[in-house]
């Protein structure tokens, strides 16, 4: 344990004390001496981001119900506490028990953001654990790195020695499991890693070599010890309503993004969108039933005394019995006065029914994604959403009473052009009309419609992967043609930065030479670089030109399509033919159905089943 003196010294001079003590309603806090097994949840950014996780309440909850092991929390310190810590000599700490995170067996980052890793350089050197996985011996934990980020792991291969790919629950487990049997034998660190790698979902970098070609494309990607599977298959639970889901969750005393009950209702998507990666990664689609979320909800109202519970998804819409579930959740917390969200809603499939339900508690903003600001280019990306979707949902809002509307969309996408641009000016403007339209006195509030738009960055195991990003002038010019066009005070544009865009393309489709660029930004003071007041572009090109490495190379240039990729090794169950046959089809401007309407032959169903593939 640390010395909490000199913690206590420390809370007094930072700004949010609360992000580091613990002891919240609902947290677990066991006798590390009696633990065989012990596990930090490592996120990789601020106590207040980190908590509205529901991957971690999963996890915590998960492994604590194991009577000799136990999950602890950290969470990247925030720039003021980074300075105390350091000048008192406390090193990076556990919330339960504030133990030093190198005492214990693993310490298990999620990656749910590329411009997060900096972060997990920098809470590795503050925990006082070496930061290559090369350079860590006997008495050191076992680094672990899960979410949807390490589809592509490399970029972070030199520093993490496990990789989960894939949906934790089970997996996790095995491993622990696997390393409790290991403790006793004596054995060192290269047989435990040889143990699980035949586990199904589990990468070991150390374990793959990587050859190159003179022009520095990847020549192959090979397993180098007996044993190792040349794929590494994702895992997924195949049956939610058997698998676990935490009956408490951890109240925090301060706001954090999101505070409420995430009630998870389906994993997957069938949509086909074809930017989204979560969406071909997540397949197939599994739902929990309606009785299974009814039990769960009161479980956590009872646990938390949280009123709001929020239906999470990647498409909550598309949940088939949306309606009956709201209608459930409505008659048993309306009382209570608790109310249900959907954290964001499609178009196409936002009903008159839906809506009358939600609002029966409060009205909050409505959040709608066109993505693109031209049926043509909504077509390209197979988003399957009209004008008309639009109008006629924004229409049905507003004569009930909402005003405040948030459109999102990309720029950059595939094929674009400036009319495309334009055309997402052309559609807030088409929102204000439509209030407007309204007669006066039925008009309530006021309006504002937000546009707000993202630089698109091509992901791995979309159809999009070939694409060569935007460069950043051309994303500024872009971003100008916006804010020269739109002059409507009720219109409000909001843009990403595009260098921060261009650096989370470089890691979403780097390889292993990036590790040292990493480590390298870090050494420079990069951290916290998905905070706009932190980041630093400028030390990351000096990062770049010091190692030798391109980022044009990694974000700019367009793939062959016989390239082999960094991730090529891994088989999420869509296939490579799949996703160049969508990609095909993008520029022809041809889309594929729904999935639940018939299969589009992705290959998920080959050698993955559950949910609509069975």
């Amino acid at each position: 344990m640390i010395d909490l003196e000199k913690l206590e010294r420390v809370l007094n001079r930072v700004e949010k004390p609360a992000r580091y003590i613990g002891m919240e309603q609902n947290m677990i806090k066991k006798d590390l001496s009696n633990m065989n097994v012990k596990f930090v949840f490592a996120f990789p950014d601020v106590y207040d981001v980190g908590m509205s996780h529901l991957g971690l309440h999963i996890l915590y909850n998960l492994l604590n119900e194991r009577e000799d092991y136990c999950c602890e929390r950290v969470f990247a310190p925030w720039i003021d506490m980074e300075k105390e810590m350091k000048k008192e000599g406390i090193p990076l700490f556990s919330l339960e028990n504030k133990e030093p995170i190198k005492n214990f067996d693993f310490v298990g980052f999620t990656l749910q953001y590329e411009m997060s890793y900096t972060n997990i350089v920098n809470m590795l050197h503050l925990g006082d654990i070496p930061i290559f996985s090369k350079d860590r011996g006997d008495l050191d934990p076992f680094v672990m790195a899960g979410g949807p980020c390490v589809y592509n792991p490399e970029p972070l291969a030199d520093i993490v020695d496990i990789f989960v790919i894939g949906e934790g629950e089970e997996v996790t487990l095995e491993i622990l499991d696997e390393y409790k049997d290991w403790k006793k034998s004596g054995l060192d660190r290269d047989e435990f890693l040889k143990r699980i790698s035949s586990i199904e979902g589990v990468y070991i970098p150390k374990f793959f070599s990587v050859e190159y070609n003179d022009d520095f494309t990847i020549k192959s990607i090979e397993p180098n010890i007996q044993g190792v599977p040349q794929k590494v298959k994702k895992r997924i639970m195949k049956d939610l309503d058997s698998s676990y889901y935490p009956e408490k969750m951890l109240v925090p005393y301060i706001e954090t993004v999101h505070s409420r009950i995430a009630l998870e209702i389906f994993r997957g998507c069938t949509r086909g969108c074809r930017f989204c990666q979560a969406g071909m990664i997540y397949r197939p689609v599994r739902e929990r039933n309606i009785d299974t979320l009814i039990e769960h909800s009161q479980k956590l109202v009872e646990s938390t005394g949280y009123e709001e519970i929020s239906l999470i998804s990647l498409s909550s819409c598309d949940y088939s019995e949306l309606e009956i579930l709201i209608r459930q959740l409505m008659s048993k917390y309306n009382d209570k006065k608790i109310g249900i969200s959907l954290p964001s809603l499609r178009l196409d499939s936002f009903t008159q029914e839906v809506i009358q339900e939600i609002e029966k508690v409060r009205k909050t903003g409505l959040t709608f994604a066109p993505e693109a600001g031209s049926q043509r280019l909504r077509d390209v990306i197979n988003k399957g959403v009209t004008e008309e979707d639009l109008e006629r949902t924004v229409t049905y809002a507003f004569n009930e009473g909402w005003s405040r509307v948030k459109l999102y969309f990309m720029i950059g996408l595939p094929t674009e052009t400036d009319e495309d641009i334009l055309g997402i000016k052309e559609l807030g403007y088409k929102v204000k009309d439509i209030f407007f339209s309204i007669p006066k006195d039925k008009r309530r509030g006021n309006f504002s419609v937000t546009v707000s738009t993202s630089c698109f960055v091509p992901k791995p195991f979309t159809p999009f992967q070939w694409v060569g990003q935007n460069t950043i002038d051309e994303f500024n010019r872009k971003i100008n043609i916006l804010k020269d066009s739109i002059r409507d005070k009720k219109v409000v544009y909001n843009y990403h930065d595009p260098d921060l865009s261009f650096l989370e393309a470089v890691l979403a489709r780097g390889d292993r030479r990036l590790s040292k660029v990493l480590v390298s930004a870090w050494e420079k003071g990069c951290k916290f670089d998905g905070w706009s007041e932190l980041f630093d572009f400028e030390k990351w090109m000096e990062a770049f030109k010091e190692t030798g490495i391109d980022p044009d190379f990694y974000a700019i240039r367009e793939r062959s399509f016989d390239e082999v990729f960094p991730w090529d090794f891994i088989d999420p169950g869509v296939s490579k033919d799949y996703l160049l046959n969508e990609y095909k089809k993008a520029l022809n401007g041809e889309l594929t159905r729904d999935c639940r309407l018939g299969c589009t032959g992705c290959g998920i169903n080959k050698s993955f089943t559950g949910g609509v593939c069975n």
